[in-house]
């Protein structure tokens, strides 16, 4: 007669947890076609490497026009531009627009040379050849900037990243074919007991014969926890039988795991299996259902026994085993597909139309989850990547107060608010700290906006230059560090440009930043210091550059124009020169801040943003040109 085996002193749930947390389930990365990279989760941070567009077009029908020979135009004194021609969208453009000229042009259409702005058709009157435009405008009105959605450079997606439809279509407007994901998890899946027959097959109730329920029911459940399940043949309840097929599982997948044969009576044999043929960590856990639980390790893999009957086997899986491959996978928890939150800010409309918003959520010190408006336009790929559900407007509604309670249907069920999420500079060292914690969230928004982001509440962090003006902030720094920024020219600096003096004196086409972005400021501060020293006005000075006004969205943007020869000059940083291989005429340095809001900095993920910022600077910071603590 078998020796029984009674149970070791039951486990703690907390100590099941830790067992189950001590095994090696990591698979191995792997490179999968872009049709095949739904559900799947980035292994690596990805860059554009072209600008999304890839041509400065025209967001509305109208007339392609030089926004200078608008001014002062209005109603009862229009500006009378000759008609030279139309560009059709998909199409290279034929024309030229020059002084006192239109183009006629579609919705997306390429910007003809010449012009930098587009009024639309309302506004405007054609006859005889002739179009009168009855308003004024700005460059880059009506113009969606090459770059403007997605600019080469910058951090597309970073790790850890689930490829949802949204993901997928950034990636295609990318180019890109095939994506560097985590491996998931192979799971061995053995049903144990001589009762047991696979569904299919004729059973003999008399003989106390039973479906095998498990081995289907834990399969559907690991691939819904990300993992790849393998059937095994199910054994019986003999030693060596049971032995040949858990030893063969162990050699082939991450984990096995084995249902049925856990519990201390004489005949379930499975713990013994592991003892002899591995290590058993923890026999039999303190919960309802699903005492009878096994953790060990056979050969090189991972080893769960779940308990026999299917109701414990399946909570056991859910509450112990599912989230250690969701881990493995790099999947989050699942969550529900409609959450509660409160309006971050207040958030006014008066279309008098239903407007479905797309909205981004986040967790407040206390544990609330906040949900605040994303929406970078119509147009914009990046704002259904940056949102995590659709909050409906009703037309009626005039706005949503701060504070107030709203519904949000997520994109998937599988979403949840980010562990961190910031705003501000765009930065190279900052997309590599970035990469050091586990699913944050930032946007690139620049300086300005990230102190106002910040001082709203909405943001866990924001990141600003020393120029940004955070003395009322409710903010603590969590670390900073230095990069140096100046003029990207190409190559050799064929021109021989020396410094700013170059760009006001010469012909020279030159490409700027948006004006929140913190090098903005700072050339901005640098202009205005050369009119000093000249008795001229800053004004002056700007109107004699080329391009000033007319801004790029990414740090990257002006250098790689710069790099395709479509400008002069650019402003940007001493690592975009050296990583693009382009010259660089530096104009000073400034400080890149890490502010955190003063209510979050207890949340685990800008904890996480603290420690990285501590320890890892130096490794950050390797490498980039430029850029030091």
């Amino acid at each position: 007669m078998s020796e029984r085996k009674e149970f070791r002193d039951l486990a703690p749930p907390e100590e099941a947890h830790e067992a189950i947390a001590s095994l090696d389930l990591d698979p191995d990365p792997e490179t999968v076609p872009l049709a095949d990279a739904r559900g799947r989760v980035l292994a690596e941070r990805l860059d554009a490497d072209l600008d999304v567009p890839g041509f400065d077009r025209a967001s509305m029908d109208g007339y392609a026009v030089r926004a200078r020979d608008t001014f002062g135009a209005d109603e009862a004194d229009p500006a009378s531009l000759d008609l030279v021609g139309t560009v059709h969208a998909g199409e290279r453009p034929d024309v030229t627009v020059g002084e006192g000229e239109a183009a006629e042009i579609s919705t997306g259409a390429v910007m003809p040379d010449g012009a930098d702005a587009v009024v639309m058709v309302e506004r405007t009157e054609e006859a005889d050849g002739e179009v009168l435009v009855r308003t004024g405008l700005a460059p880059g009105d009506h113009v969606m900037l090459a770059g403007a959605d997605v600019a080469a450079g910058e951090r597309a997606l970073g790790p850890g990243t689930r490829l949802t439809s949204r993901e997928i279509g950034l990636l295609s407007a990318l180019g890109v074919d095939e994506v560097p994901v985590r491996g998931r998890p192979t799971v061995g899946i053995i049903s144990t007991g001589d009762e047991l027959v696979r569904p299919g097959s004729p059973v003999d109730s008399a003989a106390g014969q039973i479906y095998d329920v498990n081995s289907y029911t834990i399969a559907a459940a690991v691939e819904e926890a990300g993992g790849d399940p393998t059937l095994y043949p199910h054994a019986g309840d003999d030693y060596d039988e049971m032995e040949r097929i858990l030893l063969e599982a162990a050699e082939e997948c991450d984990l096995v795991l084995s249902s049925g044969s856990t519990s201390a009576s004489a005949v379930d044999v499975i713990y013994r299996v592991v003892e002899d043929g591995g290590e058993l960590l923890l026999h039999g856990v303190a919960v309802k259902p699903g005492k009878p639980m096994l953790v060990g390790r056979l050969d090189d893999s991972a080893y769960v026994g779940l308990p026999g009957y299917p109701v414990s086997a399946l909570t056991i899986f859910r509450t112990f085993v599912a989230p250690a491959i969701r881990d493995a996978a790099g999947l989050p928890e699942p969550a529900t597909a409609t959450v509660t939150a409160e309006m971050a800010t207040e958030e006014r409309y008066g279309e008098g139309r239903t407007r479905l918003m797309p909205t981004g959520l986040v967790e407040d010190g206390a544990g609330r989850t906040l949900a605040y408006p994303v929406d970078k336009g119509s147009g914009a790929t990046t704002s259904l990547v940056e949102a995590d559900g659709v909050v409906e407007v009703p037309a009626e509604t005039a706005y949503l107060a701060e504070g107030e309670t709203v519904e949000v249907r997520l994109f998937s069920p599988d979403v949840r608010p980010p562990t961190a999420f910031g705003v501000g500079e765009d930065d190279p060292a900052l997309s590599r700290l970035l990469d050091r914690l586990d699913r944050p969230r930032y946007l690139a928004v620049g300086s300005r906006q990230g102190v106002r982001r910040l001082r709203d509440g909405v943001p866990d962090f924001a990141v600003v230059t020393g120029d940004a003006a955070t003395d009322e902030l409710d903010a603590t720094e969590l670390g900073s560090y230095r990069r140096e920024w100046g003029l990207v020219v190409p190559g050799g600096n064929p021109d021989d440009v020396t410094g700013l003096a170059d760009l006001v004196d010469r012909d020279l086409r030159f490409v700027n930043r948006g004006t929140d972005s913190g090098l903005r400021t700072a050339l901005s501060n640098a202009v205005a210091d050369l009119a000093a020293q000249r008795g001229a006005t800053r004004h002056d000075l700007v109107d004699a550059i080329d391009g000033f006004e007319l801004a790029a969205k990414a740090h990257e943007s002006p250098a790689r124009t710069v790099a395709a020869g479509d400008a002069d000059a650019g402003l940007g940083l001493r690592a975009t020169a050296a990583k693009l291989g382009l010259g660089f005429v530096s104009l000073g340095d400034q400080r890149v801040r890490v502010l955190a809001n003063d209510e979050r900095t207890a949340k685990p993920g800008v904890q996480q943003l603290a420690a990285a910022l501590d320890e890892s600077l130096v490794g950050v910071l390797d490498g980039l040109a430029g850029v030091e603590e």
